[in-house]
């Protein structure tokens, strides 16, 4: 059978490269993709999308027990565990549908099946018919990343979960050990624990949500305990012994071991990237602890061949995987894009209360060598959050002393996922402190701590 040729290939149909198969159609490139599993990828079927569906269930049900505050009446409140995750599911699909849509509007040939590099510009897709061979000048790698499972923690979908069996839970955890505190580990203990299960969460590092500001980890950390969970940090899962209906966790805090158990386990300890078994090291890409070494621009040193998304650097988030699709189709087209700053990528955590930060926390501004000045405002002075009945929370940015630059800025509490946007924009502008003093924020609006925060940094805060 000929090779079909396109002048680009893109491998992986989730938020990098449907993105990017996009775009290079948009400017006029022949474009196929190829995915083994969902159109969508993670993201969309098995990642960010079900999991807020899941999470805005979980925050339905804790305001309508919150609704005698707001001189409202609920009685007899309960949750259907199998209702929730098939709304979570008709959301992905739904998404997931609609990404098939895209690809035939702009005309994008969709290949479903496994890939390989088998030579240069050359791409092999093992379909249900047998194997297909494409050709193109043009490669862009974005297969992205699995769970990571480490020795004697590996999930079983029983009693051990990874963020897939949690997804399509068939039954509610009574006692749930998380292991692990990024963004992943935190939204599943929420959820979880919202519902009324017994979360404990374990973390290795010294302090939960490591790569959050410190101040913002502690503020958490209060906020979840508050709630019930148990959050041991500085801590190690040993070992797990599995004897249905129990699982029995060896738990190692300050050089002392303990058992403790329970009957769910998530383990959320990071991602592997799907880059083995491609070819990617034989046409000489370099591969460090899976992902994909790239420059600034995804470049591999392998002429033609790009990777983008979580095969590759961080910040592993859907919306970088997306601009650098952008980033690399505009490249293929003879643009001369900007590079992905991985600083003025934002991260967001759906938990409750919400987390999302961009740019330096203060100890790396310091590290940097920055003189800083830092501004702090609660969510308990602003009108709205009160009115909302969310007063807890707060906003802080951190600006060079020098220059006024937004080095950075960190939140917690109710939809900061929505504002931290505010902060991206002004970073992409280089903004100044005077150039967002000088901005008029709405009111009554939860942004209009955005701007507190601001005014605070420079000793002028007017709410507190």
């Amino acid at each position: 059978m000929a090779a079909k040729a396109f002048d680009v290939v893109v491998i992986g149909a989730g938020p990098g490269g449907y993105v990017a198969a996009i775009r290079a159609s948009q400017l006029g490139k022949s474009v196929a993709i190829v995915e083994r599993e969902h159109l969508g990828g993670i993201c969309l079927n098995w990642g960010c999308i079900p999991t807020k569906a899941m999470l805005r269930s979980a925050e339905v049900f804790h305001l309508m027990h919150r609704a005698k505050e707001f001189g409202l009446s609920a009685e007899k409140i309960s949750y259907d565990l199998d209702a929730v995750v098939k709304r979570s599911r008709k959301v992905a699909g739904q998404l997931s549908g609609g990404i098939g849509h895209l690809m035939k509007k702009n005309k994008i040939t969709v290949f479903m099946g496994a890939a390989t590099l088998p030579s240069k510009g050359r791409v092999a897709v093992k379909t249900d018919k047998g194997t297909e061979e494409l050709t193109a000048p043009s490669i862009i790698v974005a297969t992205g990343a699995r769970a990571r499972e480490l020795p004697g923690l590996e999930a079983d979908g029983d009693l051990v979960w990874t963020y897939k069996h949690a997804l399509q839970a068939t039954r509610m955890p009574r006692k749930l050990l998380v292991i692990g505190s990024g963004a992943i580990g935190i939204e599943f203990a929420s959820f979880f624990n919202t519902l009324g299960a017994d979360v404990t969460v374990v973390e290795v590092q010294d302090r939960i949500l490591p790569v959050e500001d410190a101040e913002i980890s502690a503020f958490a950390k209060k906020a979840f305990e508050k709630q019930g969970m148990k959050i041991l940090e500085k801590t190690m899962v040993k070992k797990l012994d599995r004897a249905a209906p129990k699982v029995t966790a060896h738990i190692e805090r300050a050089g002392k071991t303990e058992t403790m158990e329970f009957d769910t386990v998530i383990s959320a300890v990071g991602i592997v990237a799907n880059t083995e078994g491609l070819g990617l090291e034989e046409l000489g890409a370099k591969i460090d602890r899976s992902f994909v070494v790239t420059d600034p621009h995804c470049r591999t040193g392998v002429e033609g061949l790009f990777v983008i998304g979580d095969a590759t650097n961080g910040p592993w988030l859907a919306h970088k995987a997306s601009h650098e699709g952008v980033m690399v189709a505009e490249l293929i087209a003879g643009g001369h894009p900007h590079a992905v700053d991985p600083a003025s990528i934002a991260g967001c955590t759906y938990c409750h209360p919400q987390i999302a930060s961009v740019g330096l926390t203060e100890a790396k501004a310091k590290e940097a060598g920055h003189e800083i000045k830092v501004g702090r405002f609660p969510f308990i002075g602003n009108g709205k959050a009160i009115a909302l009945g969310e007063p807890e929370g707060m906003i802080k940015t951190i600006f060079d002393a020098k220059t006024g630059e937004l080095l950075g800025a960190h939140m917690i509490g109710a939809e900061v996922t929505e504002l931290i946007q505010g902060y991206v924009v002004g970073r992409a502008l280089e903004t100044t402190e005077q150039d967002l003093m000088n901005t008029v924020f709405p009111h009554p609006t939860l942004s209009e701590m955005m701007h507190e925060s601001v005014l605070d940094a420079y000793g002028r805060a007017i709410h507190f």
